[in-house]
């Protein structure tokens, strides 16, 4: 799980500005605040990944307040956890998020997304599974004071009980 407040801003998912979801530029009014690009799909995946490996967290491997990771690409970060992944015998199975955002609508970014994210981790596009859902007006993601983002990985390999 993942999530972001909003703020007044592009969403850009460049780098150069704020963003929200890898590798892709969504026009909106309202941006996404984060430490480093505050990709919030990407960070829900890798916190996912880690945590079905029993690697801690992204706020354990790459710290907010580092001068290393500010605004820096979460897809740089997910490559990093999908090579300790590798380096501990692990590899991903499949990856199933979902984005919960009342605005803006995401259905025509979903392939790309789903793209993006299945070149970066090296595995086949049937591997991974995005989709978007609303709140219904509940909560603050309702309210359009940010996104959230639900996503499991699987991971297959490592049978070492002592990691």
């Amino acid at each position: 799980f993942s999530s972001r407040r909003r703020h007044t801003r592009y969403i850009s998912v460049t780098g150069v500005q704020t963003c929200a979801l890898p590798i892709l530029d969504i026009p909106f009014d309202k941006g996404l605040t984060g430490w480093s690009d505050a990709d919030v799909l990407t960070h829900a995946i890798m916190d996912a990944l880690l945590g079905a490996a029993a690697r801690g967290d992204i706020g354990s491997h790459f710290p907010p307040g580092e001068p290393q990771y500010r605004d820096i690409s979460s897809l740089v970060l997910l490559e990093r956890v999908r090579d300790e992944l590798t380096e501990h015998g692990w590899r991903v199975g499949n990856i199933d998020a979902t984005i919960v955002a009342e605005q803006p609508k995401l259905r025509d970014f979903i392939d790309k997304m789903r793209h993006q994210l299945s070149q970066t981790l090296g595995i086949a596009l049937g591997q991974v599974n995005v989709k978007a859902s609303t709140s219904e007006g509940l909560g603050f993601t309702g309210r359009g004071e940010g996104i959230a983002v639900y996503a499991i990985a699987l991971i297959e390999g490592n049978q070492d009980e002592s990691i």
